[in-house]
C-alpha cells in the first residue's frame, strides 16, 4: 500500500515538473518575440546637468504705444467719467503714449565665441538685450540676425567674457516618434527649468509659414520657454523651442536643429537668410484632384499658377504641372517644394520632373533670389464642394472686386449650407478654367460643364484675390 503511495507521489510530482519546466520554456520563446528595451536608462539627471549651464535667460525690453487713456478698452471712447476727462484733457481725444515693456525668453549658447540661438519673437524690436547664465553671469547682447520665415534669431554677447559653456546641434533627421526628449529653458521666469518627453511626430505643418517641418512633443513648453532647447538623451539640441498652442496640453513644437543649423551658417555669414523662388502658386494634391487628373495616388506639388517672367515660367512650366521632384528630390506635397525651392542656391540650375497630362516631363530652371515682393511658393488650404451662382465678369463687378481678372466667371452668391458653402467657396471667387478649358464667360462655362456626366470629377480653377487655386468635385 506505501509502496503504491509513493509511486502516485513520484508521478504527481514528475508531472508538475514537466509542466513548470514547458511553461518556462514557452515563456522564453514569448520574451524572445518582444522588442528589447533599455533599462539602463533611469534619469534625466545627468543630460540636465550637462544641457542646463549653456541656456541662458535673455530679456528684453522695448518701446510699444499704448492708447493715452487706458479706460477706453473698458469704457468704450465716449465714457465721460471724470476720471476719463482727466486723461483727455491731458493727453487729447485719440492720443498715444509710449511704455517700456519687458519680456522674457530663452537661448542656446552654441560656440565659444558667445553666439546664442534663440526665436525671433524673443528678440523682435528689442532696443536692449541681456542675458543670464546659470552660474549667475550677466551681459548685453545684440542682434546678428533675425528670419521671421523660420521664427529664429542669432545673438552675440557683447560684453567681454571667457570660459562659456557650450552645446552642440544634432541631427533631429535621426530622431523617431517615441524618442525621448528634454526640454530647457526660464519658463514664467522660473530658471533652469527642466521637462521631459517625447517626441510626438515629424515633419508637422501647422500652417505658421511655407516652411512648416516642425517637431512635435509632450514635453511641457510654457511662456518663457520660447528660444530654449530641445535636445535628446545625449545632450544634443535636436529642435528649438517655439511654439505653445494655448489650451493644447502636451502639445509643443520646436524647429529641427537641420533647419535651425542652415539658418544658423546664413545668419552668421549674411545677417539674413537668402532663399531661392521659383515663381509659382502650388497646392497639395487631394485625391479627388489626383482622380481629376488620372492620377494613381494623390502627391507632388500641383501648380495653380505661373508667374509670367519667373524661372518656372522661363522654364517652360505651366498650371496644371504636377511637379513630382526637383533637384534630385523626390517632392510628395506643396511644402516639400516650398522647403527644398527656399533652401536651394540662388542661381543654381536645376532639374526636375513633373506630369502633364498624364505623362511624366523632364524640365530645367534657373533658381532666382526670393525677394520681399515676391511670394514664397505655400500651399493653399484644401477645399472641397460646389453650389453657387454665377455670372459674367463685367467692368462693374471688376472694379467692385478689384480684380485683375478682364474676363471669367464670377462666383456672386454661394448658398447657405450647400457643398460650397461647407467648402469655403467665396463670392468674388473667379471660375478661369473647368476640366483645364478656359472659360471667358458663363456660356463656355456652361458649354464645358453640360459635357460633364454624373460621377465624373469637376476640376476648377479658381482666382481669389492675388490666389489662384484648384479645387475638385463631382457632378451629383
Amino acid at each position: 500500500m506505501l509502496k503504491c503511495r509513493m509511486a502516485v507521489i513520484r508521478r504527481v510530482t514528475l508531472l508538475v515538473l514537466t509542466i513548470l519546466v514547458l511553461s518556462t520554456s514557452q515563456g522564453g520563446c514569448e520574451s524572445k518575440k518582444k522588442p528589447e528595451v533599455n533599462s539602463s536608462f533611469r534619469s534625466f539627471a545627468d543630460i540636465a546637468e550637462k544641457v542646463k549651464p549653456a541656456v541662458v535667460n535673455i530679456s528684453t525690453t522695448s518701446t510699444v504705444k499704448v492708447p493715452a487713456n487706458p479706460l477706453e478698452q473698458f469704457l468704450g471712447p465716449n465714457d465721460d467719467s471724470p476720471l476719463s476727462e482727466f486723461f483727455k484733457r491731458n493727453f487729447g481725444e485719440n492720443g498715444e503714449r509710449e511704455m517700456k515693456q519687458q519680456s522674457l525668453g530663452s537661448g542656446s549658447i552654441i560656440n565659444k565665441d558667445g553666439l546664442i540661438l534663440t526665436t525671433n519673437h524673443v528678440v523682435d524690436n528689442a532696443e536692449e538685450i541681456k542675458v543670464k547664465l546659470s552660474d549667475g553671469r550677466e551681459f548685453k547682447a545684440k542682434v546678428i540676425g533675425r528670419d521671421a520665415k523660420t521664427d529664429l534669431a542669432l545673438i552675440k554677447i557683447a560684453s567681454p567674457f571667457e570660459n562659456l559653456p557650450v552645446l552642440s546641434l544634432g541631427d533631429s533627421d535621426r530622431m523617431r516618434v517615441g524618442d525621448w526628449v528634454i526640454a530647457v529653458g526660464n519658463p514664467f521666469g522660473l530658471e533652469e527649468t527642466v521637462t521631459h518627453g517625447i517626441i510626438s511626430g515629424t515633419a508637422r505643418v501647422i500652417g505658421s509659414g511655407p516652411y512648416d517641418n516642425f517637431l512635435q512633443t509632450d514635453a511641457p513648453i510654457n511662456p518663457g520657454n520660447s528660444g530654449g532647447p530641445l535636445v535628446n538623451v545625449t545632450g544634443e539640441v535636436i529642435g528649438i523651442n517655439t511654439i505653445i498652442v494655448s489650451g493644447g496640453q502636451g502639445l509643443g513644437f520646436a524647429v529641427p536643429s537641420t533647419l535651425a543649423s542652415s539658418v544658423v551658417d546664413q545668419l552668421k555669414e549674411k545677417g539674413k537668410v537668402v532663399r531661392g523662388w521659383m515663381g509659382v502658386s502650388i497646392q497639395n494634391v487631394s485625391p479627388p484632384i489626383a482622380k481629376a487628373f488620372g492620377l494613381k495616388e494623390p502627391k507632388g506639388a500641383l501648380i495653380a499658377d505661373v508667374i509670367a517672367g519667373g524661372p518656372a515660367d522661363k522654364g517652360g512650366m505651366k498650371s496644371g504641372d504636377i511637379i513630382t521632384s526637383f533637384d534630385g528630390k523626390e517632392i510628395k506635397t506643396a511644402n516639400d517644394l516650398s522647403r527644398v525651392v527656399a533652401g536651394t542656391a540662388v542661381g543654381k540650375e536645376i532639374k526636375g520632373t513633373a506630369i502633364r497630362d498624364g505623362k511624366e516631363i523632364p524640365f530645367t530652371m534657373k533658381v532666382e533670389e526670393l525677394t520681399e515682393e515676391r511670394t514664397a511658393s505655400k500651399a493653399l488650404p484644401p477645399l472641397h464642394g460646389f453650389g453657387m451662382k454665377l455670372e459674367d465678369m463685367t467692368p462693374k463687378l471688376r472694379e467692385q472686386l478689384k480684380s485683375e481678372e478682364k474676363t471669367g466667371v464670377v462666383v456672386v452668391d454661394v448658398e447657405p449650407g450647400s457643398f460650397a458653402d461647407d467648402a469655403g467657396i467665396k463670392p468674388g471667387d473667379v471660375v478661369r478654367e473647368i476640366n483645364r478649358k478656359p472659360v471667358k464667360n458663363l456660356a463656355e462655362y456652361r458649354a464645358e460643364a453640360e459635357k460633364i456626366k454624373k460621377g465624373e470629377p469637376i476640376l476648377l480653377l479658381l482666382k481669389r484675390g492675388k490666389q489662384t487655386f484648384y479645387i475638385s468635385i463631382e457632378k451629383s
